[in-house]
């Protein structure tokens, strides 16, 4: 608990924080801090919109214990709201709890006005259609009392004489509905046949469709593309963030998590399951379909969310030397990690390459094919935990770095997820140091609104504001702010320089938003770790330019390609050759989904790479340090010289 009658408050998955005063309601520290929290009832306690749960423990990342008893206590409108289950798991009205000590507050899907913009959008390669899943339709003859064969062996039978399937399985639960299902169908059924060796559904009827769903799941964010088997196109896709931020931002303060927490793996696992199976719901619903019409799935994440997915604990991958419990993909039935999908179904989790680069990296190359290019491809899967592909058809590398999670807007002052209100674009004026701005969900420029109501910036307009403020003259190439500029925009509060990105006028918050000294050194820290994996993974390599540049990750689409180049968030490349494919590692799933030579190519590529550690090269700190400059110290980048040279100049005309 902090001095001056302040305390401190964590608000989850946004990830915006700020110290408040104390006996506020959790709804004005909402306000306050730019987070939005459902409410009609003019916080009457009448509606129960505004739902959230305080976390309890001690929380690491932020040096700060929440506990349920730092609340007033529940009176008896607001108790009408729950159950006792919810009551006993930190379940609050956001508009009657007030704030007595440090909280961290976690605001359900359904309590957010502003709903998260996920943008987890795949390239929707074309790809062979050869699903592990085919259905096959039988009549079987009617059991009579001169045939008394076995359903199973008179089903074994007619799949054997009209497909060729021999040497078939078939699942548990199948089973114990087999005769019923017959009989519905009047002895006509439809199988649905994993990997031609075991049945795990069986319709009654002809039915001709099957569904499928890819699933990345994220540090941050989660999505799953829902696929017809049938015809390989992708028919509903959903999304959310990861509710596993609310025990760490990032993989390593998750691994911790485990570590200090008795129960730790097993409420991080009930998260994510919880999870996946509403975007099971959700999805199942655009499309119409029951959430048993999904016969197959596939899975992808880093090292540490794949673990945590399967409920293995994550703590060695944490440790030197840093070994997963499994590299090769693996097959688990989905009933058994708890998946509301067909019963008899097989989640397929595709395989790791290493302790911090795992089968999200795997889906990506998948996805790419960096193998079987001759130019020197980076490929960058930007995120809380960055990582990096690099080579062509002879060599391909690999490294993870730990580039936190400022670039997709945490650990940012004003800094916010992808919501409506965030600012997304920003152009400054180099001559006037005027700040245009677009926000999600508008259209226009800040200049062309009377009514803007910016709430933060999110990853994209982080990306964009550091190379802007240089490029105006604003900070130096080390990122210091100047202190001969002369702006109303450049100012301190509590000794710390910063920016005013947006008036309070401009805002919905009631304050100005500011980029600040700290925030810029965030942003330093994670483009700095980028830069110099790419150097060392080059320099391991024996290459000295890049032929192309591809970015992917959750806002990988979104981010200007040019603001990158100039952040120095990678080597020079020319600006032709940088593109986006938005979300590769889902792409990558989505693949290996709909076609299972991607599967075991998945399996052989994650064996052919060679993982890097980044930090073992005895130079990893001076290479480092020298990425951290804007947009960096020494290299040069003659495909950004126009624009590097008329900073130059603007700069010495200043002077």
């Amino acid at each position: 608990m902090s001095e001056n009658r302040k305390c401190l408050v964590i608000f989850q998955p946004s990830g915006r924080r700020g110290y408040i005063e104390i006996g506020k309601s959790i709804k004005e520290a909402s306000v306050a801090l730019g987070v939005d929290i459902e409410g009609v009832c003019g916080e009457k306690a009448i509606c129960g919109k505004c739902r959230v749960r305080v976390e309890e423990g001690f929380f690491e990342k932020y040096g700060a214990k929440s506990s349920r008893v730092h609340l007033s206590p529940m009176g008896e409108a607001e108790r009408a709201f729950f159950s006792l289950h919810e009551e006993q798991n930190g379940f609050r009205l956001a508009c009657q709890a007030r704030l007595l000590g440090d909280a961290v507050i976690f605001v359900p899907e359904e309590s957010r006005l502003g709903k998260q913009v996920i943008r987890k959008k795949t390239a929707e390669k074309v790809v062979d259609l050869k699903p592990a899943v085919k259905k096959y339709y039988v009549e079987l003859p009617q059991a009579t009392l001169d045939d008394p064969l076995g359903d199973w062996e008179r089903l074994q039978a007619e799949l054997s004489k009209g497909y060729g399937l021999t040497d078939l399985t078939i699942d548990y639960q199948v089973l114990t509905t087999l005769q019923e299902t017959i009989r519905r169908g009047d002895w006509k059924v439809t199988t649905s046949i994993w990997q031609n060796k075991e049945i795990i559904k069986v319709e009654p009827g002809e039915s001709e469709e099957a569904y499928g769903l890819a699933v990345d799941i994220g540090t941050t964010t989660v999505a799953a593309y829902l696929c017809d088997l049938s015809t390989s196109n992708t028919i509903a896709t959903a999304s959310m963030m990861n509710p596993q931020v609310i025990y760490g931002e990032d993989v390593m303060s998750r691994i911790t998590y485990t570590m200090t927490h008795q129960e730790g793996l097993d409420q991080m696992n009930e998260a994510i399951i919880t999870s996946l199976n509403g975007l099971i719901e959700d999805a199942a619903t655009q499309a119409s379909i029951r959430r048993q019409d999904i016969v197959d799935m596939t899975i992808v994440g880093n090292t540490c969310m794949h673990h945590i997915f399967l409920n293995i604990n994550p703590v060695y991958i944490g440790k030197a030397p840093f070994t997963p419990a499994r590299h090769h993909s693996i097959d688990v039935k989905a009933c058994d990690i708890r998946l509301m999908i067909a019963p008899g179904a097989y989640a397929h989790v595709l395989p790791i390459e290493a302790g911090f680069v795992g089968a999200d990296n795997v889906g990506v190359i998948i996805a790419e094919e960096p193998h079987r290019q001759d130019s020197i491809e980076l490929l960058i899967d930007i995120g809380t935990n960055g990582e990096l592909v690099l080579g062509n058809r002879q060599k391909i590398i690999s490294s993870s770095c730990a580039t936190g999670p400022a670039l997709e807007g945490a650990e940012i002052k004003f800094g916010m997820r992808a919501a409506p209100g965030a600012i997304e674009k920003i152009v400054i004026d180099p001559k006037t140091l005027e700040v245009y701005f677009k926000v999600i969900g508008c259209e226009k420029w800040n200049s062309e609104l009377t009514s803007i109501g910016a709430k933060g910036i999110c990853g994209s307009g982080i990306i964009d504001v550091v190379p802007q403020m240089f490029l105006a003259g604003i900070i130096d190439c080390s990122g210091r702010f100047r202190k001969d500029i002369q702006t109303p925009r450049l100012r301190k509060d509590d000794e710390e320089p910063g920016f005013v990105i947006a008036w309070a006028n401009e805002t919905s918050i009631g304050q100005d938003i500011v980029f600040y000294q700290s925030d810029l050194r965030a942003v330093q820290l994670a483009k700095g770790a980028m830069y110099a994996g790419a150097k060392i993974m080059m320099r391991t390599l024996g290459v000295e330019k890049l032929d192309k540049v591809i970015l992917a990750g959750a806002f990988g689409s979104y981010i200007d390609k040019t603001s990158a180049a100039l952040l120095g968030l990678f080597p020079d490349c020319e600006l032709d050759n940088i593109y986006s494919v938005g979300n590769a590692a889902g792409e990558g799933a989505r693949l290996a989904l709909l076609n299972t030579d991607k599967r075991q190519e998945a399996d052989e590529i994650a064996r052919q790479v060679e993982y890097i550690e980044l930090t073992l090269a005895p130079d990893f700190d001076k290479i480092f340090a020298q990425a951290m400059w804007i947009p960096h110290m020494k290299d040069k980048f003659p495909h950004l010289d126009h624009l590097l040279q008329k900073n130059k100049q603007e700069d010495n005309a200043k002077i």
